[in-house]
């Protein structure tokens, strides 16, 4: 499933400081059933952001108006828990299309980079940064340059670097999963297997 190109995403932020945001939490068990891709983004964060009479949570920043914007950002340790990938897919159909956090658990940091959203790893002295502008001011932007692989705090100018494998980082330029990389690549694919010997 292809999705969409990711070369500059510039945008506020939708701060979310707590630490240790497992999968559990991102998407509860109980919404697993589904197997497309599509309607998980109404109940990510689900008992965060409701009540069990299904009444919205005025406190939950989800649910505050004040904050909104396509990029997560998220406490240290962010993803961790159980593999389920319908967490990477909770956070990409509700709209978001980066997390930043200063550290991602393994798992949840390879979902998200197959299926079109950007897990963003900077500093904790960064990560704290990025908080304060955003609760001082709410319209803080935020500018991911992939193909640079930085990110700047646009009203202090500060920026940091973050790592990405090249071959994700290409997909991604190119809004390729695996199976799309394969298809673009299929000619060489078939040139390299006639040369081999039968």
């Amino acid at each position: 499933m292809a999705y969409d190109k990711f070369t500059i995403l510039k945008s506020t932020g939708v701060p979310l400081p707590i630490e240790n945001v497992d999968t559990d939490q991102i998407i509860p068990a109980r919404f697993l059933k589904a197997t497309e891709r599509v309607g998980f983004g109404d109940n990510l964060f689900r008992d965060w952001r409701y009540n069990t009479d299904g009444s919205a949570k005025a406190d939950f920043v989800l649910n505050n108006p004040t904050y909104k914007g396509k990029i997560l950002v998220g406490g240290k340790n962010f993803g961790s828990g159980s593999s389920r990938e319908h967490a990477a897919w909770a956070v990409y159909d509700y709209g978001f299309r980066a997390v930043v956090s200063s550290f991602f658990a393994d798992i949840f940091r390879g979902n998200c980079l197959n299926i079109g959203v950007l897990p963003v790893q900077v500093s904790a002295e960064f990560l704290d940064k990025i908080f304060a502008a955003i609760h001082a001011n709410p319209e803080t932007e935020l500018e991911i340059n992939l193909e640079a692989q930085t990110i700047t705090l646009l009203s202090s100018g500060e920026s940091e670097s973050f790592d990405i494998s090249s071959y994700k980082k290409d997909n991604m330029m190119n809004g390729f999963d695996d199976i799309d990389y394969l298809q673009n690549i299929k000619s060489e694919i078939k040139a390299f297997g006639e040369q081999l010997p039968f």
